[in-house]
C-alpha cells in the first residue's frame, strides 16, 4: 500500500526528513509515533503529495506520491491536524458536496456517524468548535470507505467521550482485512487499542518499525538487587537507560534476551526482576537516551 525509500525533505537549510525508509502492506494498522518536530506531519504530507520531497521516493498503490492518479486519490481518506472547510456552508451541505466526488459514498454509514457523534447538521461550519470541526473532518475522510485512511493527530481536539466513540468506530473499520490505516498520535493508549504495527520516528528517521508485540518483547525494564555495592561505572550492553544507587540498579534495555538476565545474576550476585512496559513507557525510554 505504501512504499517510502530514502525520503528527504529540506526547508531551506533545515533538514526535516533524513532518509526515511518505510513499507506498509495492505491491511496494516500502523501507529506513527514521535516527539514534536521529529517529522511525522512532514512525512505524511510528502506521502500524500501535499509537499514535494527533496530526495528519495514515496508511493501509494504504486503511484508516485507527487503524481497520484485520480483512481488512487479516490481510495484515500485523510484527516489533517487542522481541518479546514467551507465556513459559509451548513454541515449537511459540506457532507453532500464532498459526497458528490465519490461514487462509492456510503450515505447510511455517514448518517450513522453523524448521529453517533452528534454533529449539528443544520449549523454553519464557521462557528463550529475545534472538536466539532475535527469530527466533521473524520466523517468526510471515512464516508467513501477508503482503502487507505491517513490520520494525523485525529483525536487531539476531541473530548474523552468523543475520542472513545471515534476509537470504537475505527476498530469496526479496521476489522476489514484489506483496510489500511496510518495513525499518527501522541496518545499511545489509543494506538495500543487499534494498531498492529508501530513506527517510531526520531530526528527525521525511523528508529523502529515492526509489530507492536515484537516491540514490547524487545524493550524491558530490569531491576537489579545485588549483594554487593554496584560501581558507578555499572553498565549494561544495549541499555537505553541505567540508574545505579548503592546495591540497586534500574536498567531499560533494547533487544532483551534472557541470557542477559542470567549473566547479570552471575556477574553481580544479584536478583534480577524483569518488568514489561506499555507503549508509552517504551516511547519515553527510547527518547530519554
Amino acid at each position: 500500500m505504501i512504499k517510502i525509500n530514502q525520503l528527504e525533505k529540506h526547508f531551506d537549510s533545515k533538514q526535516v526528513l533524513q532518509g526515511v525508509d518505510l513499507e506498509v502492506p495492505s491491511g496494516t494498522v500502523l501507529g506513527l509515533l514521535g516527539q514534536n518536530g521529529c517529522g511525522k506531519t512532514t512525512l505524511i504530507k510528502c506521502l500524500l503529495g501535499l509537499l514535494r520531497p527533496t530526495g528519495g521516493t514515496a508511493s501509494i498503490l504504486g503511484d508516485d506520491a507527487w503524481n497520484l492518479s485520480a483512481d488512487t486519490k479516490s481510495r484515500l481518506g485523510y484527516v489533517p491536524q487542522e481541518v479546514v472547510s467551507y465556513p459559509w456552508m451548513r454541515v449537511r451541505q459540506v457532507i453532500a458536496y464532498t459526497a458528490a466526488f465519490y461514487p462509492s459514498w456510503n450515505g447510511p454509514f455517514v448518517d450513522e456517524l453523524c448521529r453517533r457523534w452528534q454533529l449539528p447538521l443544520e449549523d454553519r461550519v464557521g462557528p463550529l468548535s475545534v472538536g466539532q470541526l475535527q469530527t466533521l473532518g473524520i466523517v468526510l475522510a471515512m464516508g467513501h470507505e477508503p482503502d487507505l485512511l491517513v490520520l494525523d493527530e485525529p483525536v487531539a481536539s476531541l473530548d474523552p467521550s468523543a475520542r472513545r466513540q471515534f476509537l470504537r468506530t475505527l476498530l469496526e473499520i479496521v476489522d476489514q482485512p484489506n483496510r489500511t490505516v496510518l495513525f499518527s498520535t501522541h496518545i499511545t493508549s489509543d494506538l495500543e487499542r487499534v494498531a498492529n504495527r508501530v513506527a517510531i520516528m526520531r530526528e527525521g528517521k525511523i528508529a523502529f518499525h515492526g509489530e507492536l508485540d515484537s516491540l514490547k518483547e524487545r524493550v524491558k525494564r530490569l531491576h537489579i538487587a545485588s549483594r554487593q555495592e554496584l560501581p558507578r561505572s555499572f553498565a549494561v550492553l544495549g541499555a537505553l537507560r541505567c540508574e545505579v544507587e548503592g546495591t540497586a540498579a534500574t536498567v531499560s534495555v533494547d533487544d532483551f534476551d534472557e541470557s542477559l538476565v542470567d549473566e547479570m545474576r552471575t556477574t553481580w550476585d544479584a536478583e534480577v526482576t524483569v518488568h514489561d512496559l506499555n507503549l508509552e513507557e517504551i516511547f519515553v525510554e527510547m527518547h530519554n537516551q
